[in-house]
């Protein structure tokens, strides 16, 4: 073994070593009062498929998230959304998609966003006392800053509003994009490792005599494929160079969660700190893209050469081609309702709290919101409709709460869940049906078999409530496409806000 990879080997153990440790060790008692309701820490990993972590089989090493998951209760059965602004929106909601109308990834030239009558998860917190910070991806609206973190319950923001920008040059779609409480930051700092500094800062500094709410959102392992050549360097060994590219971000994220853990233990609030690690949706690969992207790319390469002479071409390009994710054994990924676009790896942690266990039931990202105001001793919400419950007790051990039905929707369809069905119904009008708890890989289409299962599913998700669709339309995206990275062509993001 070289002394580099050595060194590398080394690293990641005293990683292993930290976590394991950290959620071992007796309470310390921090200066000034402990609070008696719990901190909460959520991260969110961008694209990070279900055989993307070390605890599901994958080459790739992170040794911080198999530590937790084995500390906590890894949910086996969890759900976001297919793309990130819908589990975003759901997650800070405890709404689905179809409900709050944020049905897709926003543009950065979307007129709003998230519905201002909704109101978030931190503004809930805020109201029982909790201090609230977001480090990292925020991705819910923009060009008008009453939908900006900061009026949304967050009383500091770091990071980037728009939906991906490059991991050093923090670009998207041609303009300048990070920024702390609507002020842009200029640097060409790695974005994951910036996400961990900062993390550990608002850990440090936060004020001791209220509970922390902690979200961290980062933009790894999303796209463009970037990652510090030492992190390239230790999957020297892998031959795809997006996978390559794809596991370094990952390890990366892994380190920078370590860090963000260690700081709750050197503050000596790791006991006392319920964490909730979730990806936003399944990982992008090839084998994943919609049907319908992949025709309009095949025609494109016939009739131009590459890189193509429109800027929407090669932006499709991209987030068909260039993902090194792996959502295997499930079907597609990221911007698919099949089980590969919305199963991802989660876990909660909360060492005085949450014993060691795998749990089987279905749980989403809708049901974070509730189970979080339960598991701080806080009432249920009732001013605001949530398609969400508290899990707390299955998430616990201590009981089995049913699971909700679930709603979901992409480039590719519609699907509804209930109980262990699962009802797809395709762009085109086809509909299928699948029974999860035998047929976990959608190989067997019982639409045929069980047409009264069929149609009551049908029934149930055509009587889910509507909300307005506040996207742009599609032809507006076209003209003007969100790349991420590159160069600069206009004002920074932060200036193109209106007040």
């Amino acid at each position: 073994m070289t002394r580099g990879r050595l060194r590398l080997a080394l690293a990641a153990c005293l990683r292993l070593a930290l976590a394991v440790c950290l959620l071992l060790a007796p309470a310390v008692p921090a200066a000034g009062a402990q609070p008696e309701r719990p901190h909460v820490l959520l991260i969110l990993a961008d694209d990070l498929g279900w055989r993307d972590v070390g605890y599901h089989g994958s080459e790739i090493e992170t040794p911080t998230l198999d530590a937790l998951a084995a500390a906590g209760a890894e949910l086996d059965r969890f759900y976001a959304m297919p793309t990130c602004s819908p589990t975003r929106a759901t997650l800070l909601t405890g709404q689905l998609p179809l409900r709050h109308g944020v049905l897709g990834p926003l543009s950065k030239n979307n007129p709003t966003g998230l519905p201002l009558d909704r109101r978030l998860l931190p503004q809930f917190l805020q109201d029982a006392g909790y201090q609230t910070a977001l480090v990292g991806k925020w991705h819910l609206g923009y060009l008008d800053r009453a939908y900006h973190p900061n009026q949304r319950g967050f009383e500091s923001f770091y990071g980037h509003v728009s939906g991906g920008v490059g991991y050093w040059d923090h670009v998207h779609g041609g303009g300048y994009d990070w920024q702390r409480d609507g002020v842009i930051e200029r640097n060409a700092r790695y974005t994951t490792h910036l996400i961990a500094e900062e993390g550990e800062r608002v850990i440090r500094e936060r004020d001791p005599e209220k509970p922390l709410f902690l979200y961290v959102a980062f933009n790894a392992p999303h796209l463009p494929n970037e990652a510090p050549e030492s992190a390239l360097a230790r999957y020297a060994h892998v031959e795809d160079s997006r996978r390559r590219a794809h596991a370094a971000m990952v390890s990366e994220m892994d380190a920078a969660v370590g860090r963000i853990v260690g700081a709750l233990e050197s503050e000596g609030i790791a006991r006392n700190t319920l964490i909730w690690f979730l990806s936003d949706n399944g990982g992008l690969n090839e084998a994943a893209a919609p049907a319908f992207y992949r025709r309009i790319l095949a025609i494109a390469d016939r009739i131009f050469d590459r890189p193509f002479p429109f800027r929407v071409l090669n932006f499709l390009q991209t987030n068909i081609e260039d993902g090194g994710a792996d959502n295997g054994p499930f079907r597609m990924g990221k911007q698919s309702v099949h089980e590969g676009g919305v199963r991802v790896p989660a876990f909660v942690v909360w060492p005085e709290r949450v014993a060691p266990l795998r749990v089987d039931a279905r749980v989403s990202v809708a049901d974070i919101l509730p189970t979080v105001l339960q598991a701080a001793g806080l009432p249920a919400v009732e001013e605001q409709v949530m398609d969400g419950v508290s899990r707390w007790d299955v998430v616990t051990g201590t009981g089995s709460t049913p699971a909700p039905d679930l709603a979901t929707s992409s480039a590719d369809g519609l699907a509804y869940y209930h109980g262990d069905l699962k009802l797809i119904r395709t762009t085109g009008g086809e509909q299928h049906l699948f029974d999860l708890a035998s047929d976990p890989f959608e190989k067997n289409d019982l639409a045929d078999d069980r047409p009264a299962d069929l149609a009551a599913l049908a029934a149930k998700l055509d009587a889910f409530p509507r909300a307005e669709d506040v996207r742009l339309p599609i032809w507006r995206l076209a003209l003007d496409p969100d790349e991420f990275g590159g160069a600069e062509r206009g004002p920074p993001m932060s200036e193109r806000t209106r007040p």
